[in-house]
């Protein structure tokens, strides 16, 4: 999830360019893209439209750098498990899948970036979504390669379920249609991986 620690006096000690990185995630967040202008931005991280543009050569390109970054938190989430797990491909599928059910209370106000950006991004040759797109397609590589290393017979559909769990668990906490989202997510990661696991006896 993107990161939580803000206001008031940290934006005073960052840098011009995290400063205006700090200002628009935390908009983009709470109003959506096309909503907030360059101008908000700009009085948000207390400083000036001439300087975002020294730094992005446009908004679009503003929220592209926003994008990767929150991208990458969620690469690093990978990063972490194969660490943490090193050698044991189930654990580090549940690991994947209990951080998302960690951040979830975090989404149930403002919603997966991703997901709202793509609501806002139709074209699909905008650069911002071409990042939630390429994110998208290296972390279905990532879980499909732990899938082939846990012996599961068919990684890809195991791959695809465990996806849209995930992505499903996301939207239903935000629009709070289901209770103990966290606690359902891991029972049907764990149930999915057991079940494909079974059909090969790993």
């Amino acid at each position: 999830m993107a990161a939580t620690t803000r206001r008031p006096g940290r934006v005073a000690k960052l840098p011009p360019r995290e400063r205006i990185l700090d200002a628009a995630e935390e908009l983009f967040q709470r109003e959506g893209i096309r909503r907030v202008g360059v101008q908000a931005i700009a009085e948000r991280a207390e400083t000036t439209k001439m300087a975002i543009y020294r730094h992005f050569e446009t908004k679009d390109a503003l929220v592209a750098e926003w994008l990767r970054i929150v991208a990458a938190d969620y690469q690093a989430a990978f990063d972490r498990v194969e660490a943490e797990h090193p050698g044991r491909p189930r654990e580090q599928i549940l690991g994947l899948a209990r951080f998302i059910a960690e951040g979830l209370p975090t989404l149930s106000y403002r919603g997966c970036p991703f997901v709202n950006s793509l609501a806002e991004l139709p074209d699909r040759s905008d650069p911002a979504r071409q990042v939630i797109e390429q994110h998208k397609a290296r972390q279905t590589r990532r879980l499909v390669g732990m899938c082939a290393q846990a012996g599961l017979p068919d990684p890809e559909q195991a791959a695809a379920e465990i996806t849209f769990v995930l992505e499903g668990a996301q939207v239903s906490m935000q629009n709070g249609s289901i209770d103990q989202v966290g606690d359902r997510l891991m029972k049907i990661v764990e149930g999915i991986v057991d079940r494909h696991g079974a059909r090969s006896g790993a």
